[in-house]
C-alpha cells in the first residue's frame, strides 16, 4: 500500500469518526436491508452506486441504508479516484443524489 493511499485511508477513518451522521440505531441491519430492497422500499446498493457522478466514483469505504425524515437514504463514504474522500447521500427509493460533502 502506498504512502499516499495509507494517508488517504487514515484521513477517511478520521473523517468517519469525527463527522456527524445519522445515529447507528437509525440504520438498517443486513436483514432489514434485504427486506427493504426485496419489498421495493429501496433500490439495491449496486444501483445506488451507479448514481454516483464520474468525479465521485471510486472505492466505497462504507455503505449504509438508513431511515431519514423523508424515507430511506444510502449513506456512502467514497474515496474518489483522485484521492478525495466524499460522503454521498442517495435517496434509496429513486436513486437520486441528495447531498455530497
Amino acid at each position: 500500500m502506498t504512502l499516499v493511499r495509507r494517508t488517504a485511508l487514515a484521513i477517511a477513518s478520521l473523517a468517519l469518526w469525527a463527522a456527524p451522521a445519522l445515529a447507528d440505531d437509525q440504520c438498517l441491519t443486513p436483514a432489514e436491508r434485504r427486506v427493504a430492497v426485496s419489498s421495493g422500499q429501496a433500490i439495491p446498493l449496486a444501483q445506488a452506486q451507479r448514481a454516483l457522478r464520474p468525479e465521485h466514483r471510486g472505492e466505497v469505504l462504507q455503505a449504509r441504508l438508513c431511515r431519514a425524515d423523508a424515507g430511506m437514504v444510502y449513506l456512502l463514504t467514497v474515496m474518489a479516484r483522485h484521492g478525495k474522500v466524499v460522503r454521498v447521500r442517495i435517496d434509496a427509493k429513486s436513486g437520486q443524489i441528495v447531498q455530497v460533502r
